[in-house]
């Protein structure tokens, strides 16, 4: 996805002499070509995140569009009261870019695990969260932060993913996408695990489960039209995430459906739980050691199901 994302930034700077982006001394590999052809448009900040962060709120209160950029707990963990108090209350346009999303980085430790940014981003007002699930999604998302007013947190997955990319579908941020059509129930992947959402979908298709599935490529302001009608539609609603289940993509599909006053017949949080992400190892090794992995999401959904479904089929 980090590829995806400077890819449509350089076209989007070659056209756009406002655009600039912001580097914390790291993706040097990845932002080669962007700073050699735009050395106007591209700043080293170098270690030090708050600085970052307080120059770009300054160049944005100047007219500019930025994008900071660094891996994902330091582009704002680090600089968080920077985020919130210069660049989100002044409504500035500034693009807070996370390269490694969930176990991106599982091989470096606790440090470089970003499983609570999104619960954190989203708590903080006038601030919109994106999380993108694959490369299609993550360049449209690129191109339209930079025209959203306010600061913009965009999550990126380090590796490419494709689920097929739409011939005429527009995207717009705050309107999730389905991307498979089901009744049975609704599987709403954010990031990443939109992949594996589908995998769990052609699994359970095996069983004759059909599942609905949506990427809500943008946790805040979350689409909540989308969520209540797969409540009222299919037969309950599976959320799943590589972040905490305490206040991402679960807990704010939660209260959406529990306020709307449409809840489904079930609900299932898919996501870490139960403390810190302790042990190390590859993005994969991580996702099977915690449950996020398809054959988790169908034996969770067979649980939840129980022998209904396969009355039900029987009978009709």
């Amino acid at each position: 996805m980090r590829d995806a994302f400077i890819s449509r930034l350089t076209e989007m700077a070659a056209s756009d002499p406002r655009i600039m982006l912001i580097t914390g001394d790291l993706g040097f590999g990845v932002l080669t070509e962007y700073s050699k052809r735009f050395p106007n448009q591209f700043i080293n900040a170098g270690v030090a995140e708050q600085n970052m962060t307080g120059l770009a709120t300054g160049l944005a209160l100047e007219g500019y569009t930025v994008f900071t950029y660094s891996i994902a707990n330091f582009v704002f963990m680090r600089c968080l009261e920077q985020i919130r108090n210069d660049a989100a209350y002044h409504g500035c346009n500034v693009n807070v870019v996370a390269v490694g999303a969930g176990f991106s980085y599982g091989a470096l430790g606790i440090s470089h695990h970003a499983t609570e940014d999104m619960a954190i981003m989203r708590a903080l007002p006038d601030l919109t969260v994106v999380s993108p699930g694959d490369d299609w999604e993550a360049a449209q998302a690129t191109q339209a932060i930079a025209s959203q007013p306010g600061v913009c947190y965009l999550r990126l997955d380090r590796q490419g993913l494709s689920c097929g990319e739409p011939s005429d579908e527009p995207f717009q941020l705050g309107r999730a996408r389905t991307v498979r059509r089901g009744d049975d129930l609704t599987l709403v992947a954010t990031g990443g695990m939109l992949a594996v959402a589908m995998q769990a979908a052609d699994q359970l298709a095996n069983d004759r489960i059909q599942c609905r599935v949506i990427s809500m490529h943008t946790v805040k302001p979350l689409d909540r039209e989308c969520l209540i009608q797969a409540s009222q539609e299919t037969g309950g609603i599976v959320t799943i995430e590589e972040h905490s289940i305490d206040g991402g993509l679960g807990g704010a599909t939660a209260e959406c459906l529990l306020e709307s006053g449409s809840p489904p017949a079930f609900f299932k949080r898919i996501g870490l739980s139960g403390g810190f992400s302790s042990i190390v190892g590859s993005q994969e090794y991580l996702r099977t050691q915690y449950g996020l992995t398809a054959d988790n999401i169908t034996t969770t959904v067979h649980g939840l199901l129980g022998g209904r479904h396969r009355q039900v089929r029987t009978a009709a």
